[in-house]
């Protein structure tokens, strides 16, 4: 076979695979070469994953500080205080039992006579500037809740008793009474609640 024809036969076999070759070599995905890059990139992943779920266990155990709370005998004295004038008219303006009560006098009526605390007059006062906030389902009796009632701002008060109850001097016509936090009305106008603190205990928390 002459040498030239012989050249001519290997480049026409030869040339439909090395075309072959390089299509194969453009369908190949852009940085595959000995797997480097999809290691690089489950290393990356598994690292962030490894920095995430460390980040996730960190914020986890780090403890939620509990709220402080009044004594035993102050949450007492405030219930039953409320609690005895169960039935007296609703006074807009009033905070005695002889002259009714209005929701805010309720509240400082009930709390007269716990050493530090002194409450202003006004629900709306009493849920900007006193004591400290605490979740719906954290509440304890003696607790604070607000509502909002046909007004931009708060302008209900009610003294929590327990088991989704308080006891608040409704409206006018109405008595001193105890309602339910489960009513589609007081569920749909809860604001925020607020645990009163003894002053002491208030700048205790501020300081820590």
């Amino acid at each position: 076979m002459r040498p030239f024809f012989k050249t001519w036969l290997t480049l026409c076999l030869l040339l439909p695979l090395a075309a072959h070759a390089t299509n194969r070599e453009q369908r190949l995905p852009n940085g595959f070469s000995g797997y480097t890059t999809n290691s690089n990139a489950v290393r990356s992943s598994s690292s962030k994953n490894a920095s995430t779920k460390y980040t996730q266990r960190t914020r986890s155990s780090k403890p939620s500080l509990p709220v402080a709370s009044m004594s035993p005998k102050q949450s007492s004295d405030v219930l039953s205080r409320a609690v005895n004038v169960l039935g007296t008219p609703y006074r807009w303006g009033g905070s005695s039992p002889s002259k009714g009560f209005d929701c805010s006098g309720l509240v400082k009526y009930a709390f007269h006579g716990i050493e530090e605390v002194d409450l202003p007059r006004t629900s709306n006062a009493m849920a900007q500037g006193h004591g400290v906030k605490v979740n719906r389902n954290e509440l304890k009796p003696g607790d604070l809740i607000f509502f909002n009632i046909k007004s931009r701002r708060v302008n209900h008060v009610a003294i929590y008793l327990g088991n989704d109850r308080f006891i608040h001097a409704p409206r006018t016509g109405k008595r001193v009474s105890i309602d339910t936090l489960n009513k589609p009305y007081w569920r749909s106008r809860y604001v925020v609640a607020k645990r009163v603190l003894p002053k002491s205990q208030q700048l205790a928390m501020a300081t820590r």
